[in-house]
């Protein structure tokens, strides 16, 4: 199936690793152009250098997300090296997993807010797009209460009602916006590798969980992310795509 991605500007933010680099690999590979930040600036510069490599156009950028300032730069940035943007995926989470009132406090400023920022950040330039789309990464622990921490779960809820809200609100202008609820996924330098390291039993739980005995790999979530925001969907706003492996139990009607 042809994507229709080719020639498009997409920007992922967190694109560095784990289903952010798998969704700027993948839309790379459909010859979309993108955009990425993530904290780590090395991590950034050579995942740039890969994405080059594929023969489209890249930029990135060393970015705490949660900095207002420096992601609307980040964005606006993007647009002029890209020359324009068609696609955003809110990808940044602060993984805050405590029970305490710092948690509540990371988890609003980057999963919460960075995806509102850049959001509306983006909004200019998606306006003048023929195939504008937004997605938003949330997680199953949105939709069930699991062994996280109240903060992640209550925040991962948020983003699907913002992304369902935002959907109603800009359907007049044809800029579409969906969500994707990934359950657990596994991946080198993300934190179910630091779990299985650090937390064996604690892993071990987890994976019981899984139906299919394993965990998600990245780009099997940036699958369902790329088609999302392709003109390839170009009917589906306001839908949250849980990609889990039968991993929670919720019927989501």
């Amino acid at each position: 199936m042809d994507l229709g991605l080719k020639g498009l500007k997409a920007v992922v933010t967190g694109g560095s690793k784990g289903i952010g680099r798998r969704c700027a690999d993948l839309f790379a590979d459909e010859g979309a152009d993108v955009a990425i930040c993530a904290r780590n600036a090395g991590e950034v510069a050579d995942a740039v250098a890969a994405l080059n490599a594929k023969g489209v156009k890249a930029y990135g950028e060393g970015v705490d997300v949660a900095d207002k300032s420096a992601l609307e730069s980040f964005v606006a940035a993007s647009a002029k090296a890209l020359g324009g943007l068609d696609i955003l995926v809110a990808n940044v989470s602060a993984l805050a997993v405590q029970d305490d009132e710092d948690a509540w406090r990371r988890a609003f400023d980057t999963d919460m807010m960075h995806t509102v920022r850049a959001a509306n950040a983006a909004l200019p330039w998606l306006e003048k797009s023929e195939h504008p789309a937004i997605v938003i990464i949330s997680s199953v622990s949105g939709r069930e209460v699991d062994f996280t921490g109240p903060a992640y779960g209550a925040f991962k809820a948020a983003l699907i009602h913002y992304a369902q809200s935002l959907a109603f609100k800009l359907a007049p202008k044809m800029i579409r916006v969906n969500s994707v609820s990934p359950g657990n996924t596994y991946f080198d330098g993300g934190v179910w590798q630091n779990i299985e390291r650090n937390l064996p039993d604690l892993f071990k739980q987890a994976m019981a969980l899984n139906p299919t005995g394993r965990m998600a790999r990245p780009e099997e979530i940036a699958r369902g992310v790329v088609f999302l925001a392709s003109p390839a969907s170009s009917f589906t706003t306001g839908t949250n795509l849980v990609i889990d492996g039968a991993l929670t139990r919720g019927v989501q009607f």
